[in-house]
């Protein structure tokens, strides 16, 4: 597909994140039922439509699959606490397949943890202090409210790792998502464990589908400037 498509998909996806958010805010249940399960497809063809050989674009893609199931649980927690932890699992898998993504992108240039190990004390002192907050008040949740923890922070340090390993647009993107999948995941822990946030929904879900869509959109300017770069080598 070319470039208007693309903008077409990520028009279509805001505007149905639009949709979610003032469906929440209206409170009108029954629409969000209807419009949060076509959130993530709509990134799914955004990420199917650019054509590329990168093989890993696979990783992202079954991420963003348990990403969908994520939602589809989390939407009936309400009915029943095993929802939950099923959402939990969906969304952790889709942190590890992040992971091994970010991990598996080469380059010659030197990882930004490498030069900068500051960052590794932050994120982690972040984790920390998140689980210290939460500990006393996760009961039989505990551990895998932890693993989880430790899972998404560091799901974040690798796409700090990969920071200048690509260019700089999707280095920006990859980070931004990564970075809004901590604070949307953060705020819904907070929300359920510790106290209740004002708006939680509305902000728990815009931070969500700008991780969501930061993670995708780096990876689609990562392999656009890729494949204009093979261009111009073969119009040499």
């Amino acid at each position: 597909m070319q470039a208007i498509p693309r903008r077409i998909i990520s028009i279509v996806f805001w505007s149905l994140c639009l949709a979610d958010l003032l469906a929440i805010y209206a409170g009108i249940e029954i629409l969000q039922l209807m419009i949060k399960p076509l959130l993530i497809p709509a990134l799914m063809i955004l990420l199917v439509s650019i054509t590329t050989t990168n093989r890993d674009k696979k990783l992202l893609l079954i991420g963003l699959f348990f990403s969908w199931m994520g939602d589809l649980w989390l939407m009936l927690q309400d009915h029943d606490g095993l929802f939950f932890m099923l959402g939990l699992v969906s969304f952790l898998i889709t942190h590890i397949f992040y992971i091994v993504f970010f991990i598996r992108i080469s380059s010659a240039q030197p990882s930004l943890l490498q030069q900068q190990p500051i960052w590794v004390l932050l994120v982690i002192g972040y984790g920390i202090t998140l689980a210290w907050l939460l500990f006393p008040h996760l009961g039989p949740l505990k551990i895998p409210v932890i693993i989880y923890a430790t899972v998404l922070c560091s799901m974040l340090l690798s796409s700090i790792h990969v920071y200048r390993k690509v260019n700089t647009a999707a280095a920006r993107y990859y980070l931004l998502g990564a970075a809004f999948f901590v604070v949307s995941d953060s705020l819904l822990a907070i929300n359920k464990f510790y106290q209740p946030i004002p708006e939680a929904g509305i902000l728990i879900m815009l931070t969500y589908c700008v991780a969501q869509y930061g993670i995708v959109m780096g990876f689609v300017k990562q392999e656009t400037q890729m494949i204009n770069a093979t261009a111009d080598q073969l119009a040499d």
